[in-house]
């Protein structure tokens, strides 16, 4: 949601700072990944000197993993209200997706971010992202251990829930633009992400619905 000019100025100028230097960074890291981004990078975006960057973040990776800690926080406060709800484990779960859409529909960089977290893996190296998802593993637990539904709630396979619908939609928006180049595929028009919702949305209803 955009800062209006007075609430932007309500805040201490080293946080507006930190702020834009996440933002710079979510994009740059995205774009360019963690090897080929340089600090020099993310100031130039910014409009500040690279020992500003550090004064904030002692260095790269310090501020890679702030990234990763303020997009991933960001989708937990989106996610939690609709889990966290009253309600049937369906129809939140339900809130929950719509919401995971719109969220990468806003942030889209975390989409690619994703992308090379998994790409860049392997033996001996470990996502840094892995530190930032266990509460998200945490939240499903409680969800499904406090479910009205125990017998839905026993039927749901989280991580096949997750693979239907994490899945497609980062691939919709990080993956499909580059596989069409010059077809004028806009994977963030309104109309495709009402679309991407809708069939995110039926997955998890079949899944739900599936026996156990």
């Amino acid at each position: 949601m955009p800062t209006s000019p007075a609430a932007a100025r309500s805040v201490p100028k080293a946080e507006r700072t930190r702020r834009a230097i996440l933002t710079a960074a979510e994009g740059l890291f995205a774009e360019r990944g963690f090897a080929a981004t340089r600090l020099e990078d993310v100031a130039e975006a910014v409009g500040i000197r690279r020992a500003s960057i550090v004064y904030h973040f002692r260095d790269k990776a310090a501020l890679y993993d702030a990234v990763l800690a303020d997009v991933l926080g960001a989708l937990r406060d989106r996610l939690e209200p609709c889990l966290l709800a009253s309600g049937p484990l369906a129809r939140r779960a339900e809130a929950a997706v719509a919401a995971w859409v719109d969220f990468v529909a806003e942030r889209h960089a975390f989409a690619r971010l994703l992308l090379r977290e998994v790409a860049d893996a392997g033996p001996g190296r470990m996502p840094p992202l892995l530190r930032h998802i266990r509460p998200f593993f945490d939240l499903v637990d409680r969800i499904l251990a406090d479910a009205d539904d125990p017998v839905l709630a026993r039927a749901v396979d989280a991580v096949q829930l997750a693979s239907a619908v994490v899945g497609p939609v980062v691939f919709h928006v990080a993956a499909m633009p580059v596989l069409l180049p010059g077809a004028g595929f806009r994977p963030l028009a309104p109309g495709r992400v009402a679309a991407l919702r809708r069939e995110a949305i039926d997955a998890t209803r079949r899944l739900l619905l599936a026996p156990p």
